[in-house]
């Protein structure tokens, strides 16, 4: 009798305990809810996070808003990165904030152009008026300089207004490979030739994670399990059903449609810009030193950064590359 009353007592306290709270963890976009961020809100809403015992809140970017420094300064647990080259500005900074993964192998920034106008070809490109913004000219656009002959005296500021570009059938606009030929499609009536920059080595990666040094020394465990559930996130969404992330990014960006939102998706789809290269073989959310010391050689030359730059600081590789969630990818 008195093994029964203690196996029931022992019962009793088990089913009483609470369940282990889940970490809180706050993650800052680049930008308003969109596909380009569809695996992190896949692994809100099915559960992913949860699984891995986080609760994440998303807080969307805009344009007054800076991830970076919202990370630096200890608001968000952490950040999502543009590209490489913003990486390469925090070192210089030395802002305390380190890539731990690159979800896009792909950066999906372009160039347009309107067809039939003598600018078919990615070689015709420096002879036309370019819109281009703040942004990429102290960036991009130097390499473009030093790489291909690119002219600033051709250089018109971009808006994100696509007007003057459909007006002007001699220039190009920069963009991305996801979003603009999709609006001048339907804003200007015909499809654009589009040049994804990457195809004319610009290998830099896209849409990072960026943890705090003091966050990764002091717990690397939540590091790994925000990664991990990261990358099984995207997973899911570019392979599996989205239909409630779209949702969610409909939700808090009423500007997107389903029509961009498809669209979107079809050319991260088609271009394999989350899984392709490195992420076939080692999982999505890789880098390699070698990408890296490759892009950063190409920046360095063009005078984009300095050569002596210790660019190494700027990243890490300890919490991927471990072929996590490769299982959900379809089979050939």
């Amino acid at each position: 009798m008195r093994l029964v009353r203690l196996a029931s007592i022992f019962f009793t306290v088990v089913i009483a305990a609470p369940a282990s709270a889940l970490d809180k963890v706050s993650f800052a976009t680049n930008w308003r809810a969109q596909v380009e961020h569809g695996g992190f809100y896949q692994a809100v809403v099915d559960g992913t996070y949860k699984s891995y015992g986080l609760d994440v809140n998303i807080q969307q970017g805009g344009p007054q808003i800076n991830a970076r420094l919202l990370l630096a300064a200890g608001r968000v647990d952490f950040a999502m990165g543009a590209n490489t080259i913003q990486m390469f500005e925090a070192v210089q900074q030395k802002v305390p904030v380190v890539t731990v993964a690159s979800m896009f192998q792909i950066d999906p920034v372009i160039f347009m152009s309107h067809p039939g106008e003598g600018l078919d070809r990615f070689e015709d490109l420096p002879k036309a008026t370019a819109f281009v913004a703040n942004d990429m000219l102290v960036s991009v656009w130097i390499w473009l300089k030093q790489a291909y002959g690119f002219r600033d005296d051709k250089v018109k500021p971009y808006g994100f207004n696509s007007a003057p570009f459909i007006a002007d059938r001699k220039s190009i606009q920069q963009g991305f490979l996801t979003s603009e030929p999709y609006a001048i499609e339907r804003q200007g009536g015909f499809k654009p030739n589009v040049f994804l920059l990457p195809d004319y080595g610009y290998d830099s990666y896209s849409t990072t994670i960026e943890a705090r040094a003091d966050t990764i020394a002091s717990n690397p465990d939540l590091v790994q399990r925000f990664v991990d559930a990261s990358i099984i996130g995207w997973y899911n969404y570019i392979y599996g059903d989205n239909a409630a992330a779209n949702a969610v990014i409909k939700r808090d960006n009423p500007e997107m449609t389903d029509g961009q939102i498809a669209y979107s998706l079809a050319k991260i789809k088609e271009r394999g810009i989350v899984d392709s290269g490195d992420a076939l073989t080692l999982g999505v959310g890789v880098m390699t030193d070698a990408r890296m010391k490759s892009f950063f050689d190409k920046m360095a030359k063009a005078g984009v950064v300095p050569d002596n730059l210790d660019y190494k600081r700027g990243y890490t590789l300890q919490f991927i590359g471990k072929k996590v969630g490769m299982d959900l990818r379809p089979k050939q």
